[in-house]
């Protein structure tokens, strides 16, 4: 019976120790499952014994991935923060070239809503031909243009990641702006000096080729020279533009205001040869900082067009005014007058309002670009008024802090004091 009683004992104890095993393993699988149902990030539950160690290294994986995550999350979050910080426009487009996310340079440039436009295809929003076209082409390199309203925009793909793809968008308005200058600057360059070179070219080869009386020579040549003065003030104005471009700023001299007007009132009679009444009005208190030779430069372009456009026994005011907040020079004439809707491009290189009457009165077509730019070196500003038929008045508005006290009024104090 002893003999049976002690088999039967191990078993039964083995068996409990079996099923205690089950239970501390169900048990711990059991909290493993739940978990792993809902993953709560910091959350891993607790075990013992073998379970430990498993547990432990979960435990410690799970928050090797939370750092991963966050590492990943701060450094998305610096991308768009540094995307965000461009002036260029950035949208990040998936595989179906959908909206991922985009900087708000690019909703402003191109219409975009940052958040009601995400998971949209980007061809449904951007749909100018153009864009389609490259959007759709196999080689995508280079930037196409597209024009938004007023602006145009430069638009580029740039494939990243596995099949993801940046949009960037720049604004070139401006530099098409300056290229359409530069073409119709040189195109205007070419055809101002073709004129005159065709008339000097025709009269060398006519002098050259016939016999003519020494009169004919004479009148021949009188007009080349009259040709060659006039390629010569425009070569000249062209070099004084590009120094005024160039420059450093001019220096704060001190330019005397009383004797540049008196100067400029001679210089008036002498073009005008007694066909105007040219008038100087306003008795300078101040002199100004700056260049005389550009400031004299300025204020002799706009007397001598205010001259020029002004018909016979018509009048020039030359106007000085002092101010609190500066001073001001003004010209104004009782000449032709200008349209409303060529104002805004007087100062644009040889804009011409007439180009028949501007090549008789003998203007380069660059008198109020110098003009403007002489001014913008010294801080002031130029405003135009005008109407057909009733002459023009130019306004050179200088700041206070480039106007200091006239030497003629200190001398005055000081013998006053004296």
């Amino acid at each position: 019976m002893a003999a049976l009683i002690g088999p039967a004992s191990a078993w039964a104890t083995f068996a409990v120790v079996m099923l205690a095993l089950v239970v501390y393993h169900v048990r711990h699988l059991a909290r493993l499952s739940r978990w792993l149902a809902d993953p709560v990030p910091g959350r891993v539950p607790e075990g013992s014994g073998t379970w430990d160690e498993v547990l432990s290294a979960l435990h410690k994986y799970e928050r090797a991935g939370v750092r991963r995550e966050s590492l990943l999350e701060e450094a998305l979050t610096r991308f768009r923060r540094a995307a965000q910080a461009l002036p260029d426009g950035v949208i990040m487009l998936d595989a179906e070239n959908r909206i991922e996310w985009c900087n708000d340079a690019a909703a402003a440039q191109l219409g975009l809503d940052p958040r009601a436009d995400v998971g949209q295809a980007i061809a449904n929003l951007l749909r100018a031909p153009v864009f389609i076209d490259h959007l759709a082409a196999r080689d995508q390199t280079g930037a196409v243009q597209m024009q938004v309203g007023d602006a145009v925009f430069a638009l580029r793909l740039v494939p990243y990641g596995e099949s993801q793809k940046l949009l960037l968008s720049r604004d070139v308005t401006q530099a098409e702006r300056l290229e359409t200058m530069r073409r119709d600057f040189v195109a205007n360059v070419s055809h101002e000096l073709r004129t005159p070179l065709t008339v000097l070219v025709g009269f060398l080869e006519t002098v050259r080729e016939l016999k003519l009386d020494p009169q004919r020579t004479r009148d021949y040549l009188g007009m080349m020279q009259e040709q060659s003065a006039r390629m010569h003030r425009i070569i000249e104005d062209l070099l004084t533009l590009s120094v005024l471009e160039s420059a450093p700023p001019p220096a704060a001299e001190r330019v005397p205001t009383r004797p540049l007007l008196e100067r400029l009132r001679a210089d008036a009679q002498a073009l005008s040869g007694g066909r105007h009444r040219i008038v100087l009005l306003g008795s300078p208190a101040v002199d100004l900082l700056g260049s005389e030779s550009e400031l004299s430069s300025a204020f002799g372009n706009l007397v001598s067009n205010a001259i020029r456009y002004t018909p016979q026994d018509g009048e020039v005011r030359i106007i000085w005014r002092d101010a609190a907040e500066g001073a001001s020079f003004v010209v104004e004439d009782t000449g032709i007058g200008i349209a409303q809707e060529h104002l805004p491009r007087l100062t644009e290189r040889f804009y011409r309002v007439d180009r028949s009457r501007s090549r008789e009165t003998g203007g380069t077509g660059l008198g109020l670009a110098i003009v403007k730019h002489a001014v913008a070196r010294h801080q002031a500003h130029l405003d135009v008024e005008s109407k057909p038929g009733q002459g023009s008045r130019f306004t050179i508005r200088f700041p206070a802090k480039r106007t200091i006290p006239g030497e003629t009024d200190l001398a005055q104090t000081r013998n006053s004091s004296a």
